[in-house]
């Protein structure tokens, strides 16, 4: 009887290893690792924009819209917060990822703004700035892929069998992810012409212009 006793904890152990139940642990686990990345990485971006912003309003202060525009997509993006512990919701996965590609929008027209701003496009704080933001937008990016790998490994997980059935016993849902091209869709700025504008229209009653025939 004392054997069969000390013998169950064994059979209990093998058997959930054989089940996945281990697996999914170790996989739990690298999901939310990945996911503290994406977020570290976002806080960094975050930490830039104060000093975008003031070097930017440094040269163009007329430029007040879009300067607000980022300061309060900043404010909302880093008022929506995912915790590795809350990753389960696709709710609140969704609002981040939605604040988060609507300050990525804001940055890009702040940037745009540069293009009319020679002396700012000039001004060595404004370019190791752009620079920080685009190495930072790199490492966003790489951090965000091995969420999106470490979610898909988890779920495969959770879905197949035999190890759904350890899913379902044990309470181990799917996790949501990013929909990477609906951030790109949100977070695309809108397009600006810079190209030199077209000749003003004649008055009327004056002579068309003739155009020049190289001769």
């Amino acid at each position: 009887m004392r054997k069969l006793l000390w013998a169950l904890p064994l059979l209990a152990a093998l058997t959930l290893s054989g089940c996945g139940y281990n697996d999914f642990q170790t996989r739990d686990e690298q999901v939310k690792a990945a996911w503290s990345e994406v977020l570290n990485q976002y806080q960094r971006r975050a930490d830039l924009i104060p000093n975008l912003v003031a070097t930017v309003q440094g040269f163009a202060a007329q430029e007040k819209d879009v300067l607000i525009g980022v300061t309060q997509a900043r404010a909302r993006a880093t008022g929506v917060t995912v915790s590795p512990e809350t990753l389960n919701d696709p709710a609140a996965m969704q609002k981040f990822q939605q604040a988060q590609g609507e300050l990525s929008g804001a940055i890009g027209r702040l940037l745009a703004v540069a293009e009319n701003y020679p002396q700012l496009k000039s001004d060595a704080n404004f370019r190791d700035l752009q620079a920080q933001l685009e190495g930072t937008e790199n490492r966003i990016t790489t951090a965000r892929n091995r969420f999106i790998e470490a979610s898909r490994n988890y779920n495969v997980l959770a879905r197949q069998f035999p190890t759904n059935l350890t899913a379902m016993m044990f309470g181990y849902k799917e996790k949501p992810s990013f929909t990477v091209e609906d951030e790109k869709a949100i977070a695309r700025p809108p397009k600006v012409d810079f190209s030199p504008k077209s000749a003003v229209p004649a008055a009327p009653g004056s002579a068309p212009a003739v155009p020049a025939t190289g001769k």
